[in-house]
């Protein structure tokens, strides 16, 4: 005869992340973001590409659509503008008249518009789960504990924070109070180079947030570092898996951080694909692992990428590592040349995916009839002092 069993309690309580992950939580300091409030029109429906441009068209010049090169073509058709995520803050920046900047992009770079645009001007995003993973890598308890240890080992007076245009407002504000700087793919050199100018020769040392391979890539790649002149810090270990020497002896700190899209690419795509298809050029985005990049044959960031290819002899033949939206539009763009996506996995940035053609349809018909949805704010402490660091970037040479 068998008896019941008593269910054990465990006292088992979900975590705030798994709360997050589950839709049951939200937090608006995250990059993740919470259920749409709205009720979205089906992605089968037939009108949607035409209730679209009617709701744009309506609203006129009150509305101002960025489009990030990560977008799908659907949603792009409607962007005023296109460009990477400092390019098109800075657009926004340039048109005060516009009442509503609808960015379709992932929420730091709605976050970098609302600092640069006026205090009149709104930032929407089409959806607020469109997070972003590496921005995730660095929260600012995270970062702040790490200030303390770098101040334990008796260093953060020699520290100069650059961080990457990737990372949240919260993580822009840290950077401007220690001051330091922004950076972004392209001008990462030229930042790293203000930096390691703020301090005494040979004493200065850079935390560099959130992207490692970015990081690393540019000390070692542009600047002519050594790799053992970086450190990886874990801001899920004790002291981020460092001792006080290995600290004191760094010149990069790097946060243990990367892009779940460029991350993917590995040695054995770069070696695939020179197999598969002579005489190929691989280029890659510098977000890639060291060793991809050391084994490209050209390197730059999404910009540098497009000007590239338009520069490019009918016939050649390309590789490219970044994310797989930009690299069709390019391909559909130069039908005389050959252009390939880097990796045979089939790898979209699924964050960046979640701005659909019904999330911006349900957006701009509902700031047609008046509804303002999606807001994105900045509070007015962390917006100054993430300006700071903003206008630093702006003011390198």
């Amino acid at each position: 005869m068998t008896t019941a069993q008593t269910p054990v309690d465990l006292d088992v309580q979900p975590t705030p992340l798994a709360l997050l992950l589950l839709g049951r939580e939200a937090d608006p300091r995250s990059e993740r973001g919470v259920e749409c409030p709205g009720d979205l029109p089906s992605p089968s429906d037939p009108d949607l590409v035409e209730r679209a441009r009617a709701a744009k068209e309506k609203l006129g010049d009150k509305v101002f659509v960025l489009g990030h090169h990560y977008q799908r073509d659907e949603v792009i058709q409607f962007a005023d503008v296109t460009g990477d995520s400092f390019k098109l803050a800075r657009d926004a920046a340039a048109r005060p008249e516009a009442e509503y900047i609808v960015f379709c992009g992932v929420h730091f770079m709605a976050e970098s518009a609302d600092i640069l645009t006026g205090d009149d001007q709104k930032v929407v995003l089409p959806d607020l789960a469109a997070g972003c993973s590496m921005a995730d890598m660095a929260t600012a308890e995270q970062v702040a504990e790490c200030w303390d240890v770098l101040t334990e080992a008796g260093i953060a007076e020699q520290v100069v924070p650059v961080s990457y245009m990737n990372s949240s407002a919260d993580i822009k504000a840290f950077t401007g109070k220690h001051g330091g700087t922004i950076c972004t793919s392209s001008n990462a050199k030229r930042a790293l180079d203000w930096a390691f100018e703020q301090g005494e020769p040979n004493s200065t040392k850079v935390l560099f947030l959130p992207d490692q391979h970015l990081g690393r890539n540019t000390a070692v790649r542009d600047m002519g570092m050594s790799l053992e002149d970086c450190v990886l810090y874990n801001p899920h270990k004790p002291n981020g898996g460092l001792t006080a020497e290995e600290l004191r002896n760094a010149k990069m700190i790097l946060w243990r951080g990367h892009c779940s899209v460029h991350g993917r690419f590995s040695i054995d795509s770069v070696n695939d694909v020179r197999e598969r298809i002579p005489g190929v050029r691989v280029l890659v985005h510098p977000e890639c692992k060291h060793e991809v990049v050391a084994a490209a044959d050209e390197v730059g960031s999404t910009e540098y990428i497009i000007k590239a290819l338009d520069a490019a002899p009918a016939g050649s033949k390309w590789a490219i590592g970044t994310e797989l939206n930009l690299v069709r539009r390019l391909a559909n763009a130069h039908p005389d040349k050959e252009i390939v996506f880097l990796d045979k996995t089939v790898c979209f940035c699924s964050t960046m995916n979640r701005i659909d053609l019904p999330h911006l349809v349900w957006t701009l018909e509902s700031l047609a009839e008046g509804n303002l949805v999606n807001r994105i704010e900045v509070d007015r402490e962390t917006e100054q002092f993430a300006k700071q660091a903003l206008e630093r970037m702006l003011a390198l040479p």
